[in-house]
């Protein structure tokens, strides 16, 4: 698959983007408590955001460690487009107290159709209230994905709200709702 492909690797963590670079932030409340904190921080950790999301995943790990790829897939059949990533970074949740986040950054490799980084991570604060930060700097790969711009950026933000949405269903699952 080769090796990560952009400048600034590890960006997310930070909330910085190289110059040149698109950026997305997008946060939402997902609810309150530990037991909801730790839902959407397992279920992120465990590769969820992305297959509530619609995408295909195939991992060579179960859960996101540092230098675990994932090849996500997006559409179908011949018109599957495939997104190789390595993880850049990981927060794994504390066993108690507040304020805590949890979480993972990667990066595209060779054969994505962008180069950047991209990060899930979910935050407790200390008054309980549980939110989620969804965060990437891009460019597209080559000139065909430029040509596309209008579009990769619309696809961008329906996965990216299809993300919020799978955190919002794993943080009332197994609430009273």
């Amino acid at each position: 698959m080769g090796a990560l492909n952009y400048p600034g690797v590890g960006g997310t963590e930070q909330g910085t983007a190289p110059d040149g670079f698109d950026r997305v932030l997008e946060e939402a409340r997902l609810g309150s408590g530990l037991a909801v904190y730790r839902r959407v921080a397992e279920g992120i950790l465990a590769w969820e955001l992305q297959r509530r999301a619609g995408l295909r995943v195939s991992a060579d790990s179960p859960t996101a460690v540092p230098g675990a790829r994932v090849v996500s897939g997006f559409g179908v059949g011949p018109l599957r487009l495939n997104a190789p990533c390595e993880v850049v970074w990981v927060h794994e949740p504390m066993p108690d107290g507040v304020p805590q986040s949890a979480g993972f950054g990667y990066g595209t490799l060779p054969g994505h159709p962008a180069r950047g980084e991209e990060s899930f991570e979910v935050e407790i604060n200390s008054q309980g209230e549980v939110r989620l930060r969804i965060r990437a700097f891009s460019r597209p790969a080559n000139w065909f994905y430029a040509a596309g711009g209008m579009v990769t950026r619309a696809a961008q933000r329906l996965v990216t709200g299809r993300y919020i949405e799978g955190a919002r269903r794993l943080a009332q699952e197994g609430s009273a709702q």
